[in-house]
Order: structure tokens, then C-alpha cells, then sequence
């Protein structure tokens, strides 16, 4: 009766995900949005049920995705699949958020690397290339047009376009990083709600004001900093390639940092709730806003600002 019971439940959510993947191939724009929805159905049953079951499902789910879609649509619902069976299994086992959130975003990241390598060795298509290879296409004509019209463009305006298409190239790791935690951190924002009407015991969040993440964190960014200064790596070479997108994940977690302390201090200071989503907006508008929140970030998980300003309510 238990395995009849599971076995029903598997299929309903396995309707509501062809559903979903139906809406998310062929209907472009919606499409956009539901795809975040995809993992929802295997949150639930991963939640509910065992490791096997839901691997089941997930097989269940690639061979529905033949079916209703073509062999591009596999990768849909391997994603999807496998990020929302992690996520599920962390809260059946009661685990914390942060921690569900973690492996969820190391399960969508470590899917999204092997499609991207199966699709430039195997299909020889290179999607972040030929997007890279467009943008600097765009900017030549750009220029071209410029000269055209008889406006010489800035030879500084040049060189920061090239410097940033550079940058561009060698942070590649690191924006396969961040796409996974804020794709998995929209996904568990819309799909939790609606988890928990339907009886699924979600884990507490927290705030984001009182986000204190883990103070290792200063300690790899100040080793990072201080192989950089130290070594001076030549552009190129694997180790400035490593230092830098490191560099650029820890330095975007202390801006993080920085952002929870300013809303923590809004909060104790009882300021109106404007202001520091103000500040957040801003933050990512000026650079200098962003090398101060960064510091701000920097100088609370090292000296625990927090508890200073508390004392001082």
C-alpha cells in the first residue's frame, strides 16, 4: 500500500514537471519564468521520500523529457532534477537552509559544468565563446560606426572595452559560480512557499540582516590576496587565473557581508526600511559604494561589528 502510494504520488509529480517543461520550451517568455519551477516536483517527493525513489523520478522525468521535448530538453530536467532531489533530501534529513542552499547550488553547479564540457567536446559549440566573440563584434562596429560618421572614439574607452572583454574570458569559472547560487537561491525563494502549503516541513531562514557568514571565509580571501601581492602571476597562467576568480567570489561574499551588516544596523537603529535597500541598489551602481561595503563586510566578520553595535543601542 506504502509503495502504491509512492508510486502515485511519483507520477503526479511527474505530470506537473512535464507540464512545467512543456510551458518552459514552448512558450518563450513565460518560459523564462516557470523553468524555475521545474524543480519544485522533485523538492517535494525528494522531501517526502527516499534517495532511491527520487532518483527514480529523475530517470522517470529525463525519459518524459524525450518525449514531450527533444534531447536538448534533457539537460533541463537533469538540472532541475538533481538540484531539487539535493535540496529536498537536505530538508528530509532536517537539515539547515544555508546547508540545503549550499549543495544545492554545488549540485547545479557541477550539472551545468558537465554540459558545458559535453557541448564544447562533444558538439563542438561554445556557447560562452561565441558570446564573448559577439560582444566584441558588437563594440568593433560600434566604433566603426563612429569613425564612419567622422568621431574618433576615445583610445581610453577602447582599452577599458578590451581590458573588460579580457576580464570577461578569465572570470568565466567564477560566473558559472554565482549563476548557480542566485539561480538556486530564486528557485528555493519561489518554490518553499509553496512547498509548505502542501505539508513539506521547510527549514527556517534567516534574515538577511542577520547573515553572518563563516569568518574561514576573510582567511581564504587575506591568503588569496597575499599569494597575488606575493607571487605577482603573469596574465595567462593558470595560477592568475585561479587568483583571480577566486578573488572575485571571496570579494563578492564580503560585499555580501557588508550588505547584512548595513541592514542589521538599519534595523537596530530603527531607520526606515528604504534605506538600506537604497544602499544595496547603489552599492552595485558606484564602484566606490562597493569598495566601501566590501570593507564594511571585511570589518564585521574579522572584528564582529555587529556585537559593538548592539552594545552601543
Amino acid at each position: 500500500m506504502k509503495n502504491a502510494h509512492k508510486l502515485t504520488e511519483g507520477a503526479l509529480y511527474l505530470a506537473i514537471f512535464a507540464v512545467l517543461l512543456l510551458i518552459t520550451i514552448y512558450i518563450p517568455v513565460l518560459g523564462v519564468v516557470v523553468n524555475l519551477f521545474i524543480a519544485l516536483p522533485f523538492i517535494m517527493f525528494s522531501a517526502k521520500h527516499d534517495r532511491k525513489s527520487a532518483f527514480v523520478v529523475l530517470i522517470g522525468a529525463i525519459l518524459i523529457s524525450l518525449i514531450v521535448g527533444t534531447v536538448m530538453a534533457i539537460p533541463l530536467a537533469l538540472t532541475y532534477g538533481l538540484t531539487g532531489i539535493v535540496i529536498g533530501d537536505f530538508i528530509r534529513e532536517k537539515k539547515s537552509w544555508i546547508a540545503g542552499f549550499i549543495a544545492g547550488s554545488m549540485a547545479f553547479l557541477l550539472t551545468l559544468v558537465i554540459q558545458y564540457v559535453i557541448s564544447v567536446v562533444f558538439l563542438e559549440m561554445d556557447v560562452i565563446q561565441e558570446t564573448i566573440q559577439l560582444f566584441e563584434s558588437s563594440i568593433s562596429q560600434a566604433f566603426d560606426m563612429l569613425q564612419a560618421l567622422g568621431q574618433t572614439p576615445d583610445a581610453r574607452l577602447i582599452e577599458q572595452f578590451e581590458t573588460s572583454v579580457e576580464m570577461l574570458k578569465i572570470l568565466v569559472p567564477s560566473i558559472f559560480v554565482m549563476v548557480s547560487f542566485m539561480i538556486v537561491f530564486i528557485t528555493e525563494l519561489i518554490s518553499f512557499p509553496i512547498a509548505k502549503r502542501f505539508g513539506v516541513e521547510i527549514p527556517k531562514w534567516i534574515t538577511f540582516r542577520d547573515l553572518k557568514l563563516p569568518k574561514s571565509l576573510l582567511w581564504y580571501y587575506l591568503i588569496v590576496l597575499l599569494v597575488s601581492l606575493m607571487l605577482n602571476p603573469e596574465q595567462g597562467t593558470f595560477l592568475y587565473t585561479a587568483s583571480m576568480n577566486l578573488s572575485f567570489i571571496l570579494q563578492f561574499f564580503m560585499v555580501i557581508q557588508g550588505l547584512a551588516f548595513i541592514f542589521y544596523f538599519s534595523h537596530v537603529k530603527e531607520m526606515p526600511k528604504f534605506i538600506p535597500i537604497l544602499v544595496a541598489v547603489f552599492t552595485f551602481i558606484f564602484p566606490i559604494l562597493l569598495y566601501i561595503v566590501r570593507i564594511l563586510g571585511i570589518i564585521d566578520l574579522g572584528f564582529d561589528l555587529r556585537k559593538r553595535v548592539a552594545e552601543k543601542k
